[in-house]
């Protein structure tokens, strides 16, 4: 029963209950209000972002031009420093990069070797870039400009030992033939 009575009383007093919303014209006026305060919003946020790519971006070639600009003055200060080196720098390089490029013919499985081998056999190892700023540092320094010849010298040594063991693990194709030919 109370129940009955209490859906009797909203019946009775529905009226009082029911108010009048806002007129029409609040949500027009709400909508020109907020319309416009999003979209200078949105410009304001993608124009903080742009700032803040152009910033990197910016940051980012000036890191690449410094580096550019200090390995350029690396090669020239070597070239300047001894003339005779840079004159055997070239021979050797050579070498070693034949070299490097048949041993990196040869299948992965076959040559065996682990990372820290690999990085050990690049021309331009700790080792080498240890000797070249001594060098710079020291340009007269015949001790250290026999060192270098000395290393390349040790080096090409190390790669022929390799090919010579990798030629005898696998039969020679008819590409090495040709390359020992020309030795």
């Amino acid at each position: 029963m109370p129940e009955s009575s209490f859906e009797d009383f909203v019946r009775q007093h529905r009226q009082n209950f029911e108010e009048a919303g806002p007129p029409p014209g609040v949500w027009a006026q709400l909508e020109q209000q907020l319309a416009p305060g999003k979209k200078r919003k949105v410009i304001q946020l993608m124009g903080r972002h742009w700032l803040k790519a152009a910033a990197v971006l910016v940051l980012m070639v000036n890191s690449v031009m410094i580096y550019q600009f200090i390995q350029m003055k690396k090669a020239q200060h070597l070239m300047n420093v001894s003339p005779e080196m840079q004159e055997a720098k070239t021979y050797y390089t050579a070498q070693i990069e034949q070299r490097l490029q048949t041993i990196k013919s040869y299948p992965d499985a076959l040559l065996g070797l682990d990372s820290m081998a690999r990085k050990e056999l690049e021309l331009r190892n700790e080792t080498y870039q240890v000797l070249e700023a001594e060098l710079i540092q020291n340009p007269g320094n015949e001790r250290i400009k026999a060192a270098m010849v000395r290393y390349y010298q040790l080096k090409l040594d190390l790669l022929d030992k390799i090919l010579e063991e990798l030629r005898e693990k696998q039969p020679v194709s008819q590409k090495q033939s040709d390359y020992e030919r020309e030795i």
